[in-house]
């Protein structure tokens, strides 16, 4: 996200070919499809979190805690990843989850055919399926081999691309679908980052709702730190703790002796299980 995939200026050209920013959305979101006594009880969070492309070392994360944020979003794997991750580890995730904070697992998976640029993976109109259950099973071996348990989300990363293109919306949500029912019947709650004009609008604007997320992401740079003065989908979607709104990108900051470049979140959904 920001400078994590795309360079800012990149992204924000994008973001604004992909089309203009919705207003309202219909439908209700997709929630689990599994019987609510097969999980584990949710973890939430609601409060300011922040990603950033590596996770920052201990010293780091213990001297920001306490500040302004609460949350802190983690790559925890994907072949389109950005960013190497020598930190993140599970010591690190036992560590920062003992000092207090929350995380958030991100998985970069595979993007879309008609997304300008080059990435590592790429799905196509045939692959979408196989390549999403096989990614769904890769979030799910990574983020357990950090020590986030069952009934932990893992948010999957999908960057702009032209939703106006059928065929190539047709394969994302094919890939999306795949790639979330891979997650919940290993147990881990589905949830998806996305771009109000493009990725996200897919979702919450999909007809069928049928194997997508259950809480989405979403990136709206307008500065507004909340999850419900800006929703710019239907109002009845993803309620009841299931949104993070992305509202600030290339924020250079420093807390007693550490800076970091983050994108600041305003957070209201699951976070992980760890501990």
């Amino acid at each position: 996200m920001s400078s994590h995939r795309q360079s800012k200026k990149r992204r924000y050209v994008t973001w604004g070919v992909a089309g203009a920013a919705v207003v309202a959305g219909a439908g209700l979101a997709a929630q689990s499809s599994m019987a609510a006594t097969t999980w584990p009880a949710q973890k939430t969070y609601t409060g300011r979190a922040f990603d950033t492309c590596a996770a920052p070392s201990l010293s780091a994360m213990k001297a920001w805690h306490g500040g302004l944020y609460g949350a802190a979003a983690v790559y925890v794997g994907g072949k389109n990843r950005g960013c190497s991750q020598p930190n993140l580890t599970a010591s690190w995730v036992k560590s920062v989850s003992a000092v207090g904070w929350k995380l958030i697992p991100l998985y970069v998976g595979a993007q879309p055919p008609c997304q300008s640029g080059s990435n590592p993976e790429k799905l196509t109109a045939s692959t979408a399926a196989s390549l999403g259950a096989t990614d769904g099973a890769d979030a799910v071996a990574k983020a357990s081999a950090l020590g986030m348990k069952a009934g932990s989300p893992i948010y999957l990363d999908m960057e702009a691309y032209d939703i106006t293109n059928k065929a190539c919306n047709d394969a994302v949500l094919t890939y999306v679908r795949a790639f979330d029912k891979t997650l919940r019947t290993k147990t881990y709650r589905a949830g998806f980052y996305g771009f109000t004009s493009s990725s996200a609008k897919a979702i919450a604007n999909a007809t069928n709702k049928t194997d997508l997320p259950g809480n989405l992401w979403y990136a709206l740079w307008d500065k507004q730190n909340t999850t419900t003065a800006d929703w710019p989908f239907g109002a009845t979607q993803y309620t009841d703790h299931s949104r993070g709104h992305q509202y600030l990108v290339n924020s250079k900051e420093s807390r007693n002796g550490y800076t970091i470049t983050v994108d600041r979140d305003a957070w209201d959904g699951p976070v992980a299980i760890t501990g």
